[in-house]
């Protein structure tokens, strides 16, 4: 269990977090600049803090796609609009899928090294933006040659190494594990019913940030702003959330010819940003934080397996933590495709009431920069509300890896 990288923090806090809504991919949110939805929930978690934005020492932002022209300008710019110092540094952060957490990590690092005691951490994705692009056209176009414009949302689900799309490495996990297409619809039945239930509680109403057309003015310097489309007024929840049953599920076409995944058991497409603070115990003096970051973990494994990486990535949270699995209450486990979720609760042995109880991405999306965070701070509000003790976030991540968040209720009283 030595393989991977392990990091363990004291005294690192996530103090507030918040999101968007999740909206499905070419909705209301398909025009918006992912730069300025991380403005949005920049500002909006440091006002649900109430924190000076002057008191922010690190920036750290990600987007795994370049979604708009100032893409690489992003990290700085969520920094200068959210109001944080101009002295303040911004660092733009990519662990594809595991981006989330990887910004949780490296905040925890700057923190324990004592560079800073309070990190914004903001994590945005417009699928909907990702261009129609060319890499070999810059020198012109040669007469009779190809053009070579691709979608390049779609060509990135395909890993070339492995020869292999992302739709393909849940495929065999499924027969490594033999998980069937009904299993997999029925796992896609649960997300829905879940994610339903906990959205008609109210129960995601607390983390989001509702998003309306507003502009974010920078003393000196242009204004930026939200423009939602004409007769949308405001996005208060997930959009991609809806009824649904095991016969229209099983009605869906497979990707691959014999497979089990269809769209309507994979991760929804859609857009998104989150942003949490992490504050050391000094800065957080006084506040009732969300969690206590206690450590991380992310691990290699084969590309053509990618989705099986939360598995060994958990089981390096553990060992290295001294915890066992019968120690954490709740997981929160990305749901890329419903055979690669499944195939991680069947190597893990975990138990499915504490697996994604209120559903997740396939009834939710999949923001691929945003998720992680989305995760952890469900998972935050989850142990809170359960007075329940240890958590893991975890996702897999395309090329083949995986990565694990092992948080703690600071609220937890045993009873």
């Amino acid at each position: 269990m030595s393989a991977g990288l392990y990091s363990a923090f004291d005294d690192v806090l996530m103090l507030e977090a918040v999101r968007t809504p999740w909206c499905d991919y070419g909705g209301a949110l398909g025009l918006v600049s992912p730069t300025d939805l991380g403005i949005k929930v920049g500002r909006e978690v440091l006002s649900r803090a109430a924190i000076d934005p002057a008191a922010v020492d690190s920036v750290l932002a990600g987007c795994v796609a370049q979604a708009s022209f100032d893409a690489y300008l992003l990290p700085r710019h969520i920094g200068l609009y959210s109001g944080v110092a101009q002295t303040v540094p911004a660092l733009g952060v990519q662990r594809i899928c595991g981006t989330g957490f990887e910004l949780l990590r490296q905040a925890g690092e700057q923190l324990a090294a004592g560079g800073a005691e309070l990190a914004l951490c903001v994590a945005s994705e417009s699928m909907s933006r990702n261009p129609i692009a060319a890499y070999t056209h810059r020198g012109g176009f040669r007469l009779g040659a190809g053009v070579e414009f691709k979608d390049f949302l779609w060509e990135a689900l395909f890993d070339p190494a492995a020869g292999i799309d992302m739709i393909g490495t849940a495929e065999n996990l499924a027969r490594r594990y033999g998980i069937a297409r009904e299993e997999a619809d029925a796992y896609a039945l649960r997300s829905f019913e879940l994610a339903l239930a906990a959205q008609g509680a109210g129960v995601f109403a607390g983390e989001i940030v509702s998003v309306h057309s507003e502009s974010f003015a920078l003393d000196g310097y242009q204004t930026r702003g939200i423009a939602l489309p004409r007769g949308v007024e405001s996005l208060a929840q997930d959009s991609h959330p809806r009824p649904t049953s095991l016969t229209a599920l099983s009605r869906l076409r497979a990707i691959h010819a014999g497979g089990v995944q269809t769209a309507g058991n994979s991760c929804a497409v859609v857009d998104g940003a989150a942003a949490a603070l992490v504050a050391s115990a000094s800065a957080a003096a006084g506040r009732r934080p969300l969690a206590r970051l206690l450590a991380t973990a992310v691990v290699g494994v084969a590309p053509e397996l990618m989705g099986i990486g939360p598995a060994p990535a958990i089981r390096l949270l553990l060992a290295r933590s001294g915890l066992r699995l019968d120690d954490i209450a709740r997981f929160e486990i990305n749901e890329a495709q419903a055979a690669q979720v499944l195939a991680v609760q069947r190597e893990l042995q975990l138990d499915p009431q504490r697996l994604n109880p209120q559903g997740g991405s396939i009834a939710l999306g999949h923001p691929l920069a945003a998720t992680g965070l989305r995760l952890a701070l469900s998972l935050a509000r989850q142990l809170r509300a359960a007075n329940q003790r240890y958590g893991i976030a975890a996702a897999c991540i395309g090329g083949g890896q995986g990565m694990a968040v092992l948080i703690e209720n600071p609220e937890f009283e045993r009873r």
